[in-house]
């Protein structure tokens, strides 16, 4: 029997966080492994709060914040996702899929497409597997 994978999904409060919550007032399911944390700004989230995702016991993490250009903080999303970026170069170097780690672009009104995302990177997230860190080599198993 294997284990089920566990994604994280650090969303902004202004749009990705309200997409996830219309999927949910649409009634759209969608893949139970992701767990949606709010931020205030997805600019807000460093590098060690996604490692520390990982170290804990996710096996994929997900940074959804506001569509480009629409950032209610001017340009949270841009950091974020220059972050995202630099922090999947370090993932690869250290041994772990980069594939692991994505960022999303999302209004507030789209919670279909919150929806599809969500089914779409649990679907690779277990095709990747159990992350190297949950497999008893150092990571914490608390997501």
């Amino acid at each position: 029997m294997s284990a089920e994978v566990r994604i994280v999904a650090f969303c902004c409060v202004n749009c990705a966080y309200s997409a996830a919550d219309l999927a949910g007032a649409m009634r759209l399911a969608y893949d139970p492994a992701v767990k949606v944390v709010a931020l205030p700004c997805t600019g807000a989230v460093e590098a060690g709060v996604l490692l520390k995702a990982f170290e804990q016991g996710a096996d994929g993490v997900m940074v959804a914040g506001c569509l480009e250009g629409e950032c209610h903080y001017r340009t949270g999303n841009l950091h974020a996702r220059e972050r995202v970026s630099d922090l999947k170069r370090r993932l690869e170097e250290i041994g772990i899929e980069p594939e692991r780690l994505e960022m999303f672009n999302l209004s507030a009104a789209m919670g279909t497409r919150f929806a599809e995302i969500a089914d779409e990177f649990a679907t690779r997230i277990r095709a990747l597997g159990i992350s190297p860190l949950r497999r008893g080599d150092g990571g914490y198993d608390r997501c």
